[in-house]
């Protein structure tokens, strides 16, 4: 069998973009034969809606909710207790846990990872004292231990195949918490851009389409000397947090929240090969009436939706018509 062609939905800021309901919109739409993910362990997290319903990952591919078979790469980190939890939630929600299944190259979380995580990093950086960073350390130091060195644990979900057909990379975190391309050392451990993507086992000739995404506005969790906490302080900034509801999926914690800085959505577009963009929860801003972003390190002030997403199209064709697609969507299940 051989790969007809390879999607890619990528976060195009800093996490909490609103990947998951692209893919599973995708999914409920599209054909694949796989929905795979490519990097990050249990420290990312995804919502999605199926029927009005709302359920949340963390480290499986969104492609169960529409029974299509849904791989964990090799780029990936697995904590074993926090994916067999995942595992029997899915279950009890009546999905085929059958269709889950981790490449064997894939790095396994230990709990002297996750104490060493708390310990030294938690704080400094901000991370969600998953053990992410210790593990990929362990990982390139050529210490770690397999999935498969792991195959009693878990019989049923070894990956020994190779992929086929058509295929949907489900990003983690976002393009801003790439550790190459992040604020070092405020960033995750691994590559969050879609060319790492690759990692899954297919060449970037076989790539069709690049969706990435992004808000009407920014958020960040975590440590971050660009998102000061100042920024908590903005009475325009609060409101918008708090209408959009802005906490983590995995960790629960608040978001700080900023205009949205087209600067940087800008220089992600170039990098990471985007053909469709979707901006989401625009309707955010229509309930709290406030229309700005950020454009040559200057904030822009409109009076309507409408001239701020004019403005925003515009922007983005003068620069060699960097996107196929722009899409606006309201929040929280439509596309």
């Amino acid at each position: 069998m051989k790969i007809d062609y390879v999607d890619i939905c990528v976060g195009l800021a800093w996490g909490d973009e609103g990947k998951g309901k692209i893919v599973s919109h995708l999914t409920a739409n599209e054909e694949y034969d796989y929905v795979c993910r490519w990097s990050g362990g249990d420290n990312a997290g995804h919502t999605i809606y199926i029927n009005n319903k709302k359920y949340s990952t963390h480290l499986i591919p969104s492609g169960v909710f529409h029974g299509i078979k849904s791989v964990i790469g090799p780029g990936c980190v697995i904590n074993i207790k926090s994916f067999f939890k995942e595992v029997e939630y899915l279950k009890e929600n009546g999905f085929d846990t059958s269709l889950i299944k981790i490449s064997p190259k894939a790095h396994v979380i230990i709990d002297e990872h996750i104490e060493e995580d708390k310990e030294k990093y938690k704080e400094k950086l901000g991370t969600t004292a998953r053990g992410i960073a210790p593990c990929y350390r362990d990982k390139y130091a050529r210490i770690g231990t397999l999935v498969g060195d792991c195959q009693s644990i878990f019989e049923g979900y070894i990956w020994d195949e190779t992929l086929a057909g058509k295929i949907l990379c489900e990003g983690a975190q976002g393009f801003w918490l790439d550790i190459d391309y992040g604020n070092y050392p405020f960033v995750t451990s691994t590559n969050t851009i879609s060319y790492s993507a690759c990692s899954l086992g297919f060449p970037p000739q076989k790539i069709r389409k690049i969706y990435g995404a992004t808000k009407i506005y920014d958020t960040r969790v975590g440590v971050d000397p660009e998102f000061p906490h100042e920024l908590s302080q903005n009475e325009e900034l609060l409101s918008i947090a708090e209408i959009g509801n802005e906490y983590g999926t995995t960790t629960g914690r608040s978001r700080r929240v900023n205009y949205l800085n087209m600067d940087k959505l800008i220089q992600a577009l170039y990098i990471s090969g985007t053909t469709d963009l979707i901006i989401s929860k625009v309707d955010i801003l229509e309930k709290v009436e406030i229309y700005k972003f950020i454009y040559q390190k200057k904030i822009q002030v409109f009076n309507t939706i409408q001239e701020m997403t004019v403005a925003i199209h515009n922007i983005i064709r003068q620069h060699d018509n960097l996107v196929e697609n722009i899409i606006l969507s309201r929040s929280p299940k439509e596309i």
